[in-house]
């Protein structure tokens, strides 16, 4: 797989990262990578890995977490739809099929392939947000690696709007127990949540790189 020129536009990237092949033996349903991403983008979405509907429709978050994660953020599917207003790129593209317990992590091998030439491509984000724990791992490597203190560590700091990254739990519903444990999240959190996507999609254009995320080696 060579890797990106510097001249490269972010469409000829996408278009190399759809037809990867690169974990094809390890995929049980084959290579299908589902990702969104606008040079305009200013929110980043940094995720899991596509689960089984996702992979059959090819549209992410196309699913029951998708319709828990656009109440969260409160945008409309068209809003959240729009490549220029947001980038969706998991930690893995392609639905890495079932474990014992739920869908296996995404495959190790995509995002040091793929993530910082797609991230260096997406020069007006603003904000990031971290879904689960792989993507925590990655973006925010010096965060508590207990999810919930990750969480709850933004939810409580008085400069929440302006920040760059915020983290999140993933909103499939194998996690409605968490949600139940902590009713902080719903109502503490989320109405921060929702104002700050509002404020990045209402603001005028950003500067360069504003809030892109640390590059990783």
């Amino acid at each position: 797989m060579p890797a990106p020129a510097d001249d490269e536009t972010l469409d000829a990237l996408l278009l190399r990262v759809r037809a990867c092949r690169i974990c094809a033996a390890h995929l049980p349903l084959g290579p299908r990578p589902v990702l969104q991403a606008g040079s305009g983008a200013r929110i980043l979405l940094a995720s899991q890995a596509p689960g089984r509907k996702v992979h059959a429709s090819g549209i992410p978050f196309d699913d029951a977490s998708g319709e828990r994660l656009r109440g969260w953020l409160g945008v409309t599917p068209a809003q959240f739809y729009d490549p220029e207003s947001f980038a969706i790129l998991p930690m893995g593209f392609c639905y890495p099929g079932r474990g014992p317990s739920g869908d296996l992590p995404p495959r190790p091998e995509c995002a040091p392939a793929w993530r910082a030439p797609l991230l260096a491509r997406l020069p007006h984000l603003q904000l990031t947000l971290v879904i689960g724990q792989y993507a925590l791992a990655w973006h925010v490597p010096d965060a508590p690696r207990n999810l919930t203190e990750a969480v709850r560590a933004w939810c409580g700091d008085a400069h929440h709007n302006e920040r760059h990254t915020l983290v999140l739990p993933h909103p499939s519903p194998r996690n409605n127990g968490w949600f139940k444990r902590n009713p902080w999240f719903e109502a503490e959190l989320l109405p921060l949540l929702r104002a700050r996507v509002a404020e990045v999609l209402a603001g005028s254009p950003p500067e360069l790189g504003a809030g892109l995320p640390p590059a990783r080696k």
